[in-house]
């Protein structure tokens, strides 16, 4: 959700700005230091397979110290291996066995160099000794860093927000979304009488005897390095259940009934997508929310949410029609996430629309489970006020680099588009149900989603992905009279455009077919007036040449 919040600014404060940290490079002029994070490099070719992160976290001294063991699985001969760790922080050691290895930095990036190449296959770990005063966030989650507040009661309310920055920002890691450790053991040791909740499932807390307390928490699924967090705080929990589904509660004491009434939410929110999307992807690791000390972030299994228990987006519609005040946005769309970039994941941020289209089309799926289908094409369609179609959505590959921010709107857009296309809604939502079952837990490209959404029909999609997500422009749809004649066709950027798209004449909807090519009107139409486009279900433009 990291650019959801830029984009919400920009519906609140008039200028285009959205959560999370800005990640595109506007002037296309990218260093070193971006392709270091964003390519997959000789020394990046291992799998990991999992994570041993202990972290001890000084509240007053704003430091952190300990050790994340890396154990992964070599995909090439290996002597050098690149981890990452912004550079602030200090590497007090990083160990292979007994041995102490050497290393090098470079901007962000570490280069580990073994005694002897491990060979292509070879199974092992390093463990990496760090410490440090992490970046600070001053405007989380706007900004990558940690987050230190006091609570009313003048307890210590900490957090960490760091999707786009990089989770290398506070532990060291493969910092690269196409590779997740298959499981993660988090140990966060805080000072007694603090809780800690982090991801996966609470698996008990040790009394340190020196004024602190670590707390252990194992995910049992993959993860986003980006998800992998700690919340401290003073929390009360309470727990419901949903099915079989474990859900955990983790706020301040002195909002435990207004929590009480605001999270009664998550059940219908959880009918609705398990209709729509299948079961929660992370049934082993349960699903909290947290009250964090800022506005919410889709960490997977310990849903951050800071949105002061109010309707919409911190009690505004982002919409405009008033639909959007009717549920509570924060707990709808991080959770949508969990679907939509925590199990599915892009494998570069270039393709983050998969996170984000996705995941505020799930908005509209909720509403639409609650209220109607209307009532979610309205709210599509009043989300289209925050498209500024200025830059494509895709971004650049290999540099770290995301598309337009209107990723959220559009490419919610974008969807709803292709199920009106589509023209069957049970085809619709069984594909996209297999959808999230087919990749649960992989991470994907672009060209995954737009060959599986293009073999259930006859129609081809390619075109209309390419236009949508490549290029920033909409496509126009142009009607002119030319004698007593009516003609139409697409203006797109796309060559050999086909999309086909429904209009109304004298108030009947047909289907028509349109290219780039003038097409004549075979129905008896006399004028342009007697033409309306479905633009409500249609993401378009419609132009009438007079």
């Amino acid at each position: 959700m990291k650019n959801i919040f830029l984009l919400l600014a920009a519906v609140l404060f008039t200028s285009i700005s959205v959560n999370g940290q800005v990640l595109s490079n506007k002037q296309k002029q990218y260093t070193e230091a971006d392709s270091l994070r964003g390519s997959l490099r000789p020394e990046r070719a291992y799998d990991v397979l999992k994570y041993h992160l202990q972290v001890q976290i000084d509240p007053e001294e704003r430091f952190i110290s300990g050790f994340n063991t890396i154990t992964f699985k070599a995909e090439e001969d290996l002597p050098v291996m690149q981890i990452d760790l912004f550079e602030n922080m200090q590497i007090d050691s990083i160990l292979h066995g007994n041995h102490q290895l050497a290393y090098t930095r470079k901007f962000n990036a570490v280069f580990v160099e073994f005694e002897e190449a491990l060979g292509s296959e070879a199974t092992d770990s390093i463990q990496v000794f760090y410490s440090g005063n992490p970046i600070v966030a001053k405007n989380a989650p706007w900004d990558g860093g940690f987050v230190f507040k006091k609570d009313e009661e003048g307890n210590p309310w900490i957090g960490v927000a760091v999707q786009g920055t990089g989770a290398s920002l506070w532990y060291p890691n493969k910092d690269h979304q196409s590779d997740e450790p298959e499981e993660t053991l988090i140990e966060i040791a805080v000072p007694n009488g603090l809780t800690n909740v982090s991801n996966g499932r609470f698996i008990g807390k040790t009394d340190l005897q020196n004024g602190y307390t670590r707390w252990s928490y194992k995910v049992n699924n993959p993860i986003n390095n980006y998800d992998i967090v700690f919340n401290i705080a003073n929390y009360v929990h309470f727990q419901d259940t949903y099915q079989d589904l474990d859900l955990d509660f983790y706020v301040l004491p002195y909002n435990l009934e207004k929590a009480k009434k605001q999270f009664a939410e998550v059940k219908p929110m959880m009918e609705c997508f398990y209709e729509k999307f299948g079961e929660y992807p992370f049934k082993e690791d349960g699903f909290k929310l947290v009250e964090t000390p800022y506005l919410g972030m889709e960490h997977q299994s310990a849903v951050a949410y800071g949105n002061y228990y109010k309707m919409g987006y911190l009690g505004r519609d982002l919409s405009g029609t008033g639909i959007g005040l009717r549920w509570d946005f924060i707990i709808i769309h991080e959770s949508g996430h969990e679907w939509f970039g925590n199990s599915i994941t892009a494998n570069d941020i270039a393709d983050m629309w998969i996170h984000e289209g996705f995941t505020t089309y799930s908005e509209a799926v909720y509403i639409e489970c609650r209220w109607g289908k209307e009532d979610a094409l309205k709210y599509l369609e009043g989300l289209r006020k925050n498209i500024g179609n200025q830059s494509p959505i895709i971004g650049d590959y290999g540099v770290n680099s995301e598309g337009s921010r209107d990723m959220y709107p559009k490419g919610a857009n974008l969807l709803n588009t292709i199920r009106s296309i589509y023209d069957n809604d049970e085809l619709w939502w069984k594909t996209l149900k297999d959808y999230t079952s087919t990749y649960k837990h992989q991470t994907i490209d672009t060209k995954t989603v737009e060959d599986f959404f293009n073999v259930p029909i006859a129609t081809e999609l390619q075109p209309v992905f390419d236009q949508y997500l490549r290029y920033a422009n909409i496509p126009v749809l142009e009607f002119k009279k030319t004698g007593k004649r009516i003609h139409y066709r697409w203006n797109t950027d796309v060559s050999n455009f086909r999309m086909p798209v429904d209009i109304f004449i004298h108030e009947k909807e047909i289907r028509i077919a349109p290219s780039n090519t003038w097409i004549e009107f075979s129905k008896e139409v006399e004028d342009l007036d007697d033409i309306q486009v479905n633009e409500k279900e249609f993401y378009i433009e419609t132009k009438f040449i007079k």
